[in-house]
């Protein structure tokens, strides 16, 4: 599932792509997402510019003129991509293009889910702050407003397991399992310890190492494993830096230790045991 890092590093490559452009067409595909797009759709977005491009979490927020933003969720397998004339769409299995935005240059903006788990939908921008799959979170790791102090408070007297903890987005909104897992062997935390029982300076470098990880990720366009793309087709190349996530049973790159997997929350966790306590 895309994460913070590869849904960020879409939106710089779309807001230098499309912010200005007109929206002249849209075509939808026969096959449902998780979420039916409504038939005022097309009709109700044709003829208005992308102003901005915004993140949430793991959304996306295409911000138009006028009263509506159309706000988008990844899912697990989805990408926005910018297809011109010379965009080579080998890597995209047609069928699995739900959504084509046509825009005014010629440019074809194309929501693509093998899996149809995404969402594609339009809202009126003063229903966003209330709106169900944004309400509640927690803030942005890459803000002012997440730092040790407010991870200590989120931490303090919980049972559940560290990982857990910095996954869940209503403490912090946009962690998901392959950097959670890295930012905790930056740390030399165990993801089965219990949030409330750790010590001040574990989660001083907890706190210091989600940034740290997710904009180094953010930099290589994020991680691709199987079929992720960014807006132009490239896998991201933050997988060549996984120091834990998927490497069980190889050695660690810094002791020789063999990383292991464990199941938390029913997600599988790597962690190394030596540099890990």
């Amino acid at each position: 599932m895309p994460e913070l890092p590869e849904v960020e590093s879409l939106r710089q490559i779309l807001e230098r792509s499309v912010v200005g452009r007109t929206i002249v067409g849209t075509r939808i595909g026969r096959l449902p997402l998780r979420r039916k797009v409504t038939t005022n759709f097309g009709p109700r977005i044709r003829g208005r510019r992308i102003d901005k491009i915004g993140r949430r979490a793991k959304y996306l927020i295409l911000d138009l003129d006028g009263e509506d933003v159309i706000l988008v969720h990844l899912g697990m397998s989805g990408s926005l991509t910018c297809r011109d004339r010379d965009f080579d769409s080998s890597e995209f299995d047609r069928r699995h293009d739900h959504i084509e935005f046509r825009l005014d240059d010629g440019t074809r903006l194309v929501f693509n889910d093998p899996r149809r788990f995404g969402i594609v939908r339009l809202v009126v921008r003063i229903a966003l702050p209330d709106l169900h799959e944004l309400k509640g979170l927690g803030p942005e790791p890459l803000s002012e407003a997440f730092n040790a102090d407010y991870l200590a408070a989120q931490a303090r007297g919980r049972k559940v397991a560290v990982k857990n903890l910095i996954m869940d987005q209503r403490v912090v909104a946009g962690v998901g399992n392959i950097y959670a897992s890295e930012v905790l062997y930056r740390a030399g935390v165990r993801p089965t310890r219990r949030a409330g029982r750790l010590k001040r300076e574990e989660i001083v470098r907890i706190a210091k190492f989600i940034p740290i990880i997710l904009r180094d990720a953010i930099d290589r366009r994020g991680t691709t494993f199987r079929n992720y793309r960014d807006s132009e087709g490239r896998p991201g190349a933050f997988a060549d830096r996984l120091q834990v996530y998927g490497r069980a049973g190889e050695k660690c790159y810094r002791c020789s230790t063999s990383i292991r997997n464990v199941l938390v929350g029913q997600r599988a966790s790597f962690y190394c045991p030596t540099c890990q306590k």
